[in-house]
């Protein structure tokens, strides 16, 4: 277990992810200057009905145009159930974009069905699922859901927790600290581990208020997710920061992986540094934060 190893563990930086409505044309190319991680260009919510096939076919050009450097580019699509809903995922499927993100996903079946349709316009593995998570039904069969990713034809990759949506559909208040949703957000991050997903948290609505932003993205953090939905620009730096690991926790994270990998310390599970104990689990977290590390800088 040597440096090397910490650097082998692949990892896509997802701290920031902006959501960029399709119906404005301005803020569709301005996604490719801003320094998100992702950008989610949007024909659901933020696109009036009139506007949608038009928001459709501008989205479907801006990426197909490409220019969006190391930037994740997600096309929302409305759902299957509404009249724009296929229309969307197959010109979005045409589009190829890094994934399409599927809004209100509460069963298995909803994932196999979007898989079937991708398979069958043959769009390439590289174009991944995410899966809105923002009813009660699908916080109940979360597991259920989250392991629909062990299968290849969903192709889920990563969950976008609605919270708005789950406010209106549960009647929970929406106030600072989410106390009445710790438990179905923990839930959520505790079925994506098991299964591999990465989970990004819901959006703030006061996006002038920026230490409120802050200190519920340090929440975020704190319950373990990987990034956080934005909804305005001046939201992305402090996003990023938030999400960044420390350069403490990285210089130590490093001496951890170089401590086990010398030779006196072969094969322990438990080993003291600087006065502390550490074990091989220590061991294990720290490969995945100096891996962040690594993809973080790699994009700067």
């Amino acid at each position: 277990m040597g440096a090397e190893a910490g650097a082998a563990i692949a990892i896509r930086p997802r701290r920031s992810v902006l959501y960029m409505p399709g119906s404005n044309a301005r803020a569709v190319e301005k996604a490719r200057t801003l320094p998100a991680d992702a950008v989610i260009l949007d024909l659901e919510d933020a696109v009036a009905p009139d506007a949608k096939a038009e928001a459709r076919a501008r989205i479907v050009d801006t990426v197909k145009a490409g220019g969006f450097g190391p930037r994740e580019v997600v096309i929302r699509i409305n759902g299957l159930d509404t009249p724009w809903g296929s229309d969307d995922l197959e010109a979005a499927a045409g589009a190829a974009p890094d994934a399409i993100l599927v809004p209100k996903v509460q069963t298995v079946e909803q994932l196999v069905t979007v898989g079937r349709r991708l398979d069958a316009l043959k769009v390439p593995q590289t174009t991944r699922v995410w899966a809105m998570i923002e009813t009660p039904l699908a916080i109940l069969d979360i597991k259920a859901i989250a392991q629909a990713a062990q299968d290849p034809l969903t192709r889920l990759t990563v969950f976008v927790l609605g919270t708005n949506d789950l406010a209106k559909e549960t009647r929970a208040a929406l106030v600072p600290g989410r106390a009445p949703m710790v438990g179905w957000l923990s839930l959520v991050v505790a079925a994506a581990r098991v299964y591999g997903v990465d989970v990004l948290d819901g959006v703030w609505n006061q996006f002038q208020d920026l230490d409120g932003f802050k200190a519920e993205s340090a929440q975020a953090v704190e319950f373990g997710m990987d990034g956080k939905t934005l909804i305005h620009p001046s939201q992305i730096e402090p996003c990023n920061i938030a999400f960044s690991p420390p350069e403490a926790e990285v210089a130590r994270a490093r001496a951890i992986i170089a401590a086990f990998a010398l030779p006196e310390n072969a094969g322990k599970g438990v080993i003291t540094l600087d006065g502390r104990m550490v074990e091989l689990l220590h061991a294990e977290m720290a490969k995945r934060t100096v891996a962040l590390a690594d993809a973080i800088a790699a994009r700067a």
